[in-house]
């Protein structure tokens, strides 16, 4: 895992800022250069496929508990359709 992307799980979607879906998180990325907007989403894509990134790493990284790999699936895929797709809201993570 790139050490920058890593630094964006920690920064905006640690349990702090993860539950905040007023819509800011979209507009901040895409404020950046396109290079460091491709790596983000290239580091999605990345988490997404490797099936050895599970709950643990996740929530070593963002302190944010996932009751099993499906459900942590699921949000990646719903933060991937949120930041680069047509979502229209940002998905929150479990309470």
């Amino acid at each position: 895992m790139d050490k920058e992307f890593s630094g964006f799980l920690r920064i905006y979607l640690n349990e702090e800022q993860a539950y905040d879906n007023t819509g800011y998180l979209r507009p901040t990325l895409m404020s950046f250069n396109d290079s460091y907007v491709q790596m983000i989403r290239e580091g999605f894509t990345e988490i997404i496929r490797d099936k050895n990134f599970g709950t643990a790493e996740y929530e070593r990284l963002t302190n944010i508990e996932f009751p099993d790999y499906d459900s942590l699936q699921q949000y990646l895929l719903d933060m991937y359709s949120y930041l680069f797709q047509d979502a229209i809201t940002q998905p929150l993570p479990p309470a």
